[in-house]
């Protein structure tokens, strides 16, 4: 009997452990409008619609958790094929009211679907913390991606995920 008692007391001291871990994990639900600063497409001029966009945008950060009112900058890469798919990539640099950076690298796999005129470009893909100072010094990040269309050559980008001490 005190087996049993001694392994449960064990289980249950360890779920504790790892609910104090995850009650310092800071959830992350953002979006910002990127608007395009620089830009440079290059066309494959190989008999098809394939190019790709180097891209400088910026925006702010809404939402809530600790990225949530930063000064996003995003650099990127989107190579993208007509009506196929595309592959952006990149980095976004978010700059808190104090100072402090996240460097959060993506990768997103765009797909294009049958749209009511023209075909649908569906950007889905996941975000990770790599580095940072201040707040997010030592912290490691990861979450879900989603690129939408904000009108013109903006878009918007909406991050989803959590935010936790690296190892």
């Amino acid at each position: 009997m005190t087996m049993r008692f001694g392994k449960r007391i064990g289980a249950a001291t360890l779920g504790l452990s790892l609910l104090a871990s995850m009650a310092f994990a800071e959830e992350v639900s953002v979006k910002a409008v990127m608007v395009p600063q620089e830009q440079m497409k290059f066309d494959m001029n190989d008999g098809t619609k394939h190019f790709v966009l180097a891209v400088h945008r910026q925006g702010d950060a809404t939402g809530d958790g600790p990225l949530a009112g930063a000064k996003v900058d995003e650099f990127g890469w989107h190579d993208i094929k007509p009506p196929m798919a595309g592959d952006p990539r990149g980095y976004l640099r978010f700059e808190t009211a104090s100072g402090d950076v996240a460097i959060v690298k993506f990768t997103v796999r765009a797909v294009f679907m049958k749209g009511e005129d023209k075909p649908a470009l569906h950007d889905n893909g996941f975000w990770e913390l790599t580095s940072g100072t201040g707040i997010f010094a030592g912290k490691r990040g990861v979450g879900a991606l989603e690129i939408q269309p904000a009108g013109g050559p903006n878009r918007e980008f909406t991050l989803t995920g959590i935010i936790d001490d690296a190892p």
